[in-house]
């Protein structure tokens, strides 16, 4: 399940820099997270690095994207270019 930015969203600039992936970038009034970019950090950090800057907890588990954890590190993998250790 990727993550999603609510519009209690103060634009404070603080998550976007946090994300391993690039996957938060500015929107046309706040910020935003493309779903296909966010692995939840799996694979760079043991908990979303933007949920734990945040501070007003603004940032959820996006219900329209829900991904289980295998197809997050499947997700991470193709997105760093290495090769998946499942056979």
């Amino acid at each position: 399940m990727s993550l999603i930015i609510e519009d209690e969203c103060i634009n404070c600039d603080v998550c976007e820099p946090e994300c391993p992936n690039g996957a938060i970038s500015q929107g046309e009034d706040i910020y935003i997270i493309d779903p296909n970019l966010c692995t939840e950090c799996v694979g760079h950090f043991g908990q979303p690095q933007c949920i734990e800057v945040c501070p007003v907890d603004c940032i959820t588990k996006d219900p329209v994207h829900v991904e289980a954890h295998e197809s997050l590190y499947e997700k991470y993998l193709k997105l760093s270019g290495q090769k998946s250790s499942v056979i």
